[in-house]
């Protein structure tokens, strides 16, 4: 199937003063709100997250987007701005010293993004976009491009060798659930194997795979009950090699997908579960290795 010949996904690191590799036998973690709502939202939560994952061992990364650009409606919120939003996540990365992530939406956006953070994201509904992923792959960033919800998984294929065209190999993979009828989404845990078999490292978005797109009428709805089970059972494929969630101290009143978001006051559970999986196997591997 792959170019590449190899389930086994490179190392990408993030590189900075704040490096973060995926692919090296740790599990990773994506975590933040939504959308930049407030530099106190962000800056509370890139602290307890950062200190959670300190705790833990867990690499880190802070995400936030500056801009939801694929909202439902015309009147919903859509962030702080492109340069008030990338100088609040810079200014996230030296105080906590984690690597940063948001979404672009525009080719014009990935030069401008890419002075401040470490990661660019290509959003679900933009990754076949030709000028986009050779402008996020020309900044030379780690580029993190979540599957379209009614792409295959062997498709993503294709999204690897654009971005490969402009000589980046910094590439992370993600499953963010696919089609399964009008207004919702189901997260088959094959893709994560297939889409591993391109050569990169594979992340599992734990809270897009439970939303409800447009179901809330003027907004997307979701059910982020379920997250958490498909973090896990996502980890313990052993073809996971990040966990993206987005989290809010009070879902129910974020600005943007607080449907599907995990409660900030679960992760530290939910993360520590999440380790716990990934060191079983991790473990069962070295046995299996030692015996051959």
């Amino acid at each position: 199937m792959s170019v590449h010949g190899s389930s086994a996904a490179r190392v990408v690191s993030t590189g900075g003063a704040f490096p973060v590799k995926f692919g090296n036998g740790r599990l990773a973690l994506m975590a933040g709100p939504c959308v930049i709502e407030s530099r106190d939202l962000c800056m509370f939560l890139a602290g307890g997250l950062s200190e959670m994952a300190a705790r833990l061992k867990m690499p880190y990364v802070f995400k936030a987007s500056f801009d939801k650009a694929n909202r439902t409606s015309v009147k919903s919120f859509r962030g702080v701005g492109m340069i008030q939003g990338l100088e609040i996540l810079s200014e996230v990365r030296n105080a906590f010293s984690v690597p940063v992530m948001t979404d672009i939406h525009e080719p014009w956006q990935a030069a401008v993004a890419a002075k401040y953070v470490d990661i660019l994201q290509i959003p679900a509904f933009l990754c076949r976009q030709t000028d986009l992923l050779v402008a996020a792959g020309e900044t030379g960033c780690v580029v993190n491009v979540k599957k379209m919800q009614c792409m295959a998984a062997e498709d993503m294929e294709q999204v690897v060798l654009k971005i490969e065209s402009t000589g980046n190999r910094k590439i992370l993979l993600t499953e963010r659930g696919s089609s399964f009828g009008y207004r919702n989404l189901v997260a088959d845990m094959r893709n994560l194997m297939i889409m591993r078999e391109f050569g990169y490292p594979v992340v599992f978005d734990a809270t897009h795979s439970v939303q409800r797109p447009g179901a809330a009428g003027t907004g997307s709805g979701g059910d982020g009950r379920w997250a958490p089970a498909l973090a896990r059972a996502a980890v313990a494929t052993g073809a996971c090699d990040a966990v993206f969630a987005e989290t809010h101290p009070e879902p129910g009143k974020a600005l943007s997908d607080g449907a599907n978001s995990i409660p900030y006051g679960e992760m530290s559970q939910l993360c520590g579960q999440l380790r716990k999986i990934h060191a079983v196997l991790r473990a069962d591997g070295r046995r299996g290795c030692a015996g051959c």
